[in-house]
């Protein structure tokens, strides 16, 4: 038991991503556990009432189901990137812009072309592509000048949930720091990038700690059942919190989820601004920071391939597993044939939303189960490549693999042998939400580090399975990365 808690405490890890709200009410130092979801319409735009509706009900639901449990704190996790407009009475003028909004496309580009790119992203941490706010921004300035003047203020995701749930408007570090308007060495907004984007500082909500415990507004408290009073931990961005929940942030053990998308983080004590700009710098806390990439070409790419090659199989949530059957019966290599998989635009290594994707070595002798498996290499290949990029920066000894995708034996066993390198499965789902309430935990002093947290709530996410690998498959996969780096040049 920690100081200051009792058997029946919890904290509420509170992870606003893309498709769903979660609250998930971990015991301290017990097994007690409450999960409630509400689903969000996915897609490049969101409707910010139905945003603030999911947090409510999904809040009220969880804290209902503790009962008579005290809610230490609710910790806040949220999905990156996001960007909205407010008015002097902070109503929304636009939807929730997301990640996946492509608008900004021409800005990035321009960006790129005139050699600023680079420098923003040294500054900031953040490489400059459309998905970012920076970008956003000059799309709005160009394209909607009306807007433009009437919003007063310009939001992420966090920052309006931070504002719903406490009545402050405010952003912390982490969500801030994949804006490209941070400047990672300040910890504070980039008078360069606010030059650029014509952005007054004054329009930007100031960037707290992630630790930072605010407190919840009396309209919350009544609609969600919290006690008047309950701390709200800023918190951070889901990327880093999904790290810290799935135990991925000794040096040198990397973090790998895959899902519809996919990312690799590692965990270091410093912004990284990376030479070869290719990968983020994210923080978790003011003393721990999360470096490397998402790809936006994940699970998704063997969905299309069912979808091309395998339109017989049904349609419903069995295809994904007989696609993978199909995968399981050609050789690793797929005697010769390999995918580019950049069907959506992508993100790491290049961060070029141009890319097009490609089948290449294609012969007669290739079956469906080929192109599959192809899919699923290419991806995987994607992923190794980011892994490698860490080990620019730092050794990485382990991998920690979590996501929908690993469900597969094929995505395990296949990603295991291309990242060559130990790999341990962790089926927590709810990783970010996790990393959240631990981070709530360790805001509240209640945790000796930030390491020790998680373990404290879920003493389960240390550990995991470890993925069994097949040395011939490792061998031709390091033959087949080496000669596409010898026909690239390096």
């Amino acid at each position: 038991m920690r100081p200051d808690t009792g058997p029946g405490d919890v904290v509420i890890g509170l992870d606003i991503g893309t498709t769903a709200v979660k609250a998930v009410a971990f015991g301290v130092d017990s097994p007690r556990r409450h999960l409630a979801l509400c689903e969000i319409d996915p897609g490049p735009e969101q409707d910010t009432a139905r945003i603030s509706a999911a947090i409510t009900r999904s809040l009220a639901q969880c804290v209902h189901a503790c009962g008579d449990a005290r809610v230490l704190a609710v910790s806040v996790s949220t999905a990156m990137h996001g960007l909205i407009a407010l008015d002097a009475d902070l109503c929304p003028l636009t939807p929730l812009v997301t990640w996946a909004d492509g608008r900004a496309a021409e800005q990035a580009r321009a960006l790129h072309a005139s050699g600023r790119a680079a420098e923003l992203h040294r500054v900031s941490g953040a490489p400059v592509h459309p998905m970012t706010p920076l970008a956003k921004l000059l799309w709005f300035r160009e394209h909607d000048p009306g807007l433009w003047a009437r919003a007063r203020w310009w939001v992420g995701l966090k920052d309006y949930a931070l504002w719903r749930l406490t009545g402050t408007l405010a952003t912390e570090l982490s969500s801030a720091s994949g804006t490209g308007m941070l400047a990672m060495a300040a910890r504070d907004w980039n008078p360069a990038a606010l030059r650029l984007t014509g952005v007054a500082p004054e329009q930007l909500p100031p960037v707290l700690p992630t630790t930072a415990v605010l407190e919840i507004a009396p309209a919350t408290a009544r609609d969600t059942g919290l006690a008047p009073g309950t701390p709200v931990v800023a918190g951070a961005a889901d990327g880093p919190l999904g790290n810290l929940g799935t135990a991925a942030t000794a040096p040198g053990v990397a973090g790998l989820s895959l899902g519809t998308s996919g990312a690799v983080r590692a965990v270091v004590p410093e912004p990284y601004a990376d030479p070869e700009g290719r990968l983020f710098s994210y923080a978790l806390t003011d003393s721990a920071w999360v470096i490397g990439g998402a790809i936006s070409n994940g699970g998704a790419v063997v969905r299309w391939a069912g979808g091309v090659f395998a339109a017989d199989l049904p349609a419903d949530s069995h295809r994904d597993a007989a696609l993978l059957d199909l995968a399981a019966d050609a050789p690793a290599g797929c005697d010769g044939l390999t995918m580019l998989p950049d069907l959506l635009p992508e993100r790491a290594p290049l961060w070029d939303p141009e890319r097009r994707g490609a089948f290449l070595g294609l012969s007669h002798r290739h079956t469906r189960g080929h192109f599959v498996r192809a899919a699923v290499e290419g991806v995987a290949r994607r992923l190794a490549t980011v892994v490698d990029d860490l080990e620019r920066v730092h050794p990485v000894t382990a991998v920690r693999i979590t996501g929908g995708a690993f469900r597969s034996p094929v995505w395990r066993s296949v990603v295991a042998a291309m990242v060559d390198r130990p790999t341990v499965f962790t089926s927590g789902a709810e990783g970010s939400a996790l990393g959240a309430a631990a981070l709530g935990l360790y805001a509240l002093g209640l945790a000796p580090t930030l390491d020790a947290a998680p373990a404290l709530l879920d003493p389960s996410c240390t550990r995991g399975e470890p993925v069994a690998t097949s040395a011939a498959d490792a061998a031709t996969y390091r033959t087949l990365r080496r000669n596409a780096a010898d026909r690239r040049g390096g």
